[in-house]
C-alpha cells in the first residue's frame, strides 16, 4: 500500500477571496467551510477523497515571507498554453519572478495573495 495526496493546505489571509480564485483556475467548487474560516474547495461531484486532491484554505496572520517552498504546476486541459496564461491573467493572476531565465517552457505566476504557482505547456486531458 502507498499514500496519496487528498488535501493541499494553502494558509491565507483572505480564504474567500482565495478560494474563487483557485475554483476558477482548476473548475473546483466549494465543498466545506469550517468555523475557523477554512474554505474546501475541490472537483465537482468528487468531494473529498476523489481522484483530484481537495485545496484548503486556511485562514492565517502570519505573511507570507519569500518564495513558497513547495508550489503548485497547472496544466491547460481545454485551450493551449498561451491562451490559458491570458485566463489566468484576467482572473487575477500575475507573473512572478523567481529567478527564471525567460528560457523556460512555463511561466511563473502568483495568485492574488503572491503564492507561486507554474503554468506548464503540456495540455492534459480532464480528469472525468
Amino acid at each position: 500500500m502507498a499514500c496519496r495526496i487528498s488535501e493541499l493546505i494553502l494558509d491565507c489571509a483572505d480564504p474567500e477571496r482565495l478560494a474563487a480564485f483557485w475554483s476558477e483556475v482548476l473548475g473546483y467548487v466549494e465543498i466545506e467551510r469550517e468555523e475557523d474560516g477554512s474554505i474546501a474547495i475541490g472537483p465537482p461531484d468528487a468531494g473529498f477523497g476523489g481522484p483530484q486532491p481537495t485545496l484548503i484554505l486556511s485562514p492565517s496572520d502570519t505573511p507570507k515571507a519569500g518564495k513558497l517552498p513547495l508550489h503548485l504546476d497547472v496544466n491547460p486541459t481545454d485551450r493551449d498554453q498561451d491562451a490559458e496564461l491570458e485566463r489566468l491573467l484576467a482572473l487575477g493572476a500575475r507573473h512572478a519572478d523567481v529567478g527564471q531565465t525567460g528560457e523556460e517552457s512555463w511561466y511563473v505566476l502568483a495568485d492574488p495573495e503572491g503564492n507561486e504557482f507554474c503554468l506548464l505547456r503540456t495540455r492534459l486531458k480532464p480528469v472525468s
